[in-house]
């Protein structure tokens, strides 16, 4: 596990991070989930952004060998599959899920089968996605899994997430869904295929997780600018300061927008249009935390109404809360030296933060601007946290906002 830093309350008083009286409702009306001891807990997600161009048959005969990153542990597991952007119903002949040990090889002992309603294999809908039956497991907090999937025949579009900032193994020879050796996957890939995510329950001593936190970004709570295979994203920064009490699941989309879809793109839906799937229908769910809004900024066409993104902020609270869900706001982050950042831009970040702070839109507010501004040139990201494009964190960037996040306001 990472080593983390503590920051004093009087550091972060000092630099804005803490919730100040009128700058949110830090103590909202928003009803928040019961956590309840047994229940369903997600440890990983991701969230779906397209159907991987030029596969109008999907990948027949291919095992994908999938490696996830837990944040809670637990006894039992069942895993998520999406086919949300296929167009063709999408069988799949074998699904698996073990412990990783070293690249595509499983901890011997751990692989176990998956279940569908009792079935081996299971059919998903156009659109869809499958939830496996539970499988005894005993998973680590803190740890890999592999998820394996084997599509036996012509399905259509695959459904992915491209910046997975991570290796993942496939065997295009067939059905190895099975194998505990990684040697049948001789080829590689940087993105996840059909997984969208995993639940465990009934966790083990030292795993007391009973909800979860989902983060919706952009490429920044994706981990644009991290180190790959590190798991050095900001959500997982903030997994290592939970300690395994609460699940932490990523539904950042690089490229992602509030507003806006970018068609035929790897961008996902609006977020509006993906928080029913990435997020409100996700189970234990206790608090939502938006980093949303620079892409509608930065990216053609430039939204330049902080009212309309302001809009957009308050709708996502609104449905939150209505599935007992809390919702934190976090800042915009600096982004001058950005290939198309000019004072307009900036204006309508400035003002979009304005409303962030003061406008009551949020539960509680986290300031990763504050957080990662340079002192000498606050339009700027610190050159310590700047993974050197100017837009995206590095490393230390991640942890830096993971630092920010208080964790009495979850």
């Amino acid at each position: 596990m990472r080593r983390f830093v503590a920051v004093s309350a009087a550091v972060l008083a000092g630099i804005g991070l803490l919730t100040t009286p009128g700058s949110a409702n830090p103590e909202s009306a928003a009803p928040v989930l019961a956590e309840q001891a047994g229940g369903w807990v997600g440890t990983w997600a991701t969230a779906p952004a397209a159907g991987v161009a030029n596969t109008p048959d999907g990948y027949p005969g291919y095992s994908i060998r999938n490696v996830v990153h837990t944040s809670a542990g637990g006894d039992r597991t069942r895993v998520h599959l999406s086919n949300a952007f296929g167009t063709t119903p999408l069988t799949f002949g074998h699904v698996t899920v073990a412990v990783q040990s070293t690249g595509p090889d499983a901890v011997p002992g751990t692989l176990r089968s998956l279940a569908f309603g009792g079935a081996p294999s299971v059919v998903v809908p156009a659109g869809a996605e499958a939830v496996s039956d539970p499988a005894e497991l005993r998973v680590p907090a803190d740890a890999n899994l592999l998820v394996t999937t084997y599509v036996p025949a012509k399905s259509g579009p695959v459904t992915y997430h491209p910046l997975a900032m991570q290796t993942s193994y496939f065997t295009r020879n067939g059905d190895f869904a099975a194998s505990e050796s990684g040697a049948p996957y001789t080829e590689q890939t940087s993105v996840w295929h059909y997984v969208s995510g995993v639940d465990v329950q009934g966790g083990h001593p030292g795993s007391n997780a009973r909800a979860s936190i989902v983060t919706l970004g952009d490429s920044i709570t994706d981990g644009a600018g991290s180190l790959p295979a590190a798991n050095h994203r900001w959500p997982d920064y903030l997994a290592d300061r939970l300690h395994d009490r609460y699940g932490v699941l990523n539904a950042g989309i690089s490229a992602n927008r509030l507003l806006l879809d970018v068609p035929g793109s790897s961008a996902g839906q609006n977020a509006l249009s993906r928080l029913d799937r990435d997020v409100l229908s996700v189970g234990g769910v206790r608090t939502l935390i938006v980093l949303e809004g620079i892409n509608d900024i930065q990216q053609d066409p430039h939204q330049t109404d902080p009212a309309a993104i302001a809009s957009a902020y308050r709708q996502l609270v609104t449905q939150a809360h209505a599935r007992g869900i809390r919702v934190l706001g976090g800042t915009l982050t600096p982004f001058k030296g950005w290939r198309v950042y000019d004072d307009t831009l900036e204006a309508t970040r400035q003002a979009v933060n304005a409303l962030i702070r003061t406008g009551g839109i949020f539960d509680a507010v986290i300031d990763f601007d504050a957080a990662l501004r340079d002192p000498a040139d606050p339009l700027r990201l610190l050159p310590a946290y700047d993974s050197g494009d100017h837009l995206h964190p590095g490393d230390a960037g991640y942890e830096r906002m993971a630092a920010a996040v208080r964790l009495d306001r979850l």
